[in-house]
């Protein structure tokens, strides 16, 4: 009910509404969450770049002084210990045993065979810039397979963006590709190609499945399938030896909570909202944001092929991302990145 009030030395009177309306405080909070889910669908993919090229800046930090196996195994055994203690604590819900074997097996393909490979066959002679071109094949065979598996549109837009990104990370990666005396041959060539197709698959089949699970269960579980492989390579192929130097404890720190918290979660929230084909293209933009980190990191180089190579690397992710607005996605956060501020 109103309250009414006469004004002193007047004879107005001032009546102010004191009833409380619950819809009005729900539909405040509901605008403030939208607007708020909003903005994380427009940042999350950006900051799923720069997190993930931080990756090649760990590895560079870490591997010195360790085999890859035997790094990999330490970082997803911690990862898988503390999400399924975090788990626990908040009595996430555990899938049943044929959903766990899927997790897992996801794991096996996204994280353990995919990383493992590709560290193989670079630290068996294959130069890390034709690595890195190798595994930016994935877009174009995630496009592919996204169309005939997942049933996804794949634009005419969306195949020049692929073929741009290409140039564009060749172009990026060119200065640091050196074949002569390199050790590519036809096993390091395999191993990379098994881990670009692995990582690929990988991604497809939690397109697929991953959202019978949750999350934080889900994610526990993927590392300990990626423990699996690498823990297979560490104790047939490798020494075991391990030198803790400060930048060993702190590539490995970074590669479990920044690594394997923080950008998995972001790809695992970004596969179940949208289009995997259109997610795939933003790994075009990683190996040029690593540059410009290594850059300032480490005084490497930036010649202006790498910069071209670069902007190269933008049109295409937004070319790739982007479709008519009469066919957009609007509930996809690659579409709504790319539209901007309406």
């Amino acid at each position: 009910m109103p309250k009414c009030v006469r004004l002193p030395t007047s004879y107005t009177v001032l009546c102010i509404d004191t009833t409380y309306h619950p819809s009005k405080h729900h539909d405040a909070d509901g605008k403030i969450e939208q607007k708020a889910s909003y903005m994380f669908s427009k940042l999350a993919p950006a900051l799923f770049v720069c997190l993930w090229a931080t990756g090649f800046i760990g590895a560079r930090l870490g591997l010195p002084y360790s085999e890859p196996g035997t790094f990999l195994t330490i970082r997803f055994s911690i990862a898988f210990a503390v999400l399924a203690v975090v788990a626990i604590v908040f009595k996430a819900k555990w899938p049943n045993y044929r959903i766990a074997a899927h997790s897992i097996a996801i794991g096996a393909l996204l994280h353990g065979i995919y990383l493992g490979a590709v560290f193989w066959s670079i630290e068996h002679g294959m130069p890390a810039g034709v690595a890195a071109v190798i595994v930016g094949l994935q877009p174009l065979l995630t496009a592919i397979l996204a169309g005939w598996i997942l049933k996804e549109t794949v634009t005419r837009r969306h195949w020049i963006g692929i073929a741009l990104g290409l140039l564009g990370v060749i172009l990026v990666l060119a200065p640091k590709i050196d074949i002569i005396d390199s050790g590519i041959n036809s096993a390091t060539v395999i191993a990379a190609t098994l881990g670009m197709v692995s990582v690929t698959v990988g991604t497809i089949y939690q397109k697929l499945v991953g959202s019978l699970s949750d999350l934080k269960s889900g994610t526990a579980l993927q590392y300990l399938g990626g423990t699996i492989p690498v823990a297979i390579l560490a104790f047939t192929m490798e020494t075991r030896e391990i030198e803790w130097s400060n930048e060993m404890i702190f590539a490995m720190a970074w590669a479990i909570f920044v690594l394997s918290f923080l950008a998995v979660f972001l790809l695992m929230w970004l596969i179940r909202q949208g289009s995997v084909a259109k997610l795939s293209t933003l790994f075009f933009l990683v190996p040029a944001v690593a540059a410009v980190m290594a850059y300032f990191l480490f005084g490497e180089t930036l010649t202006p092929i790498q910069l071209g190579g670069m902007l190269l690397c933008a049109i295409a992710v937004a070319l790739a991302s982007s479709n008519d607005k009469s066919k957009r996605d609007k509930t996809s956060p690659l579409a709504q990145a790319s539209d901007g501020a309406k």
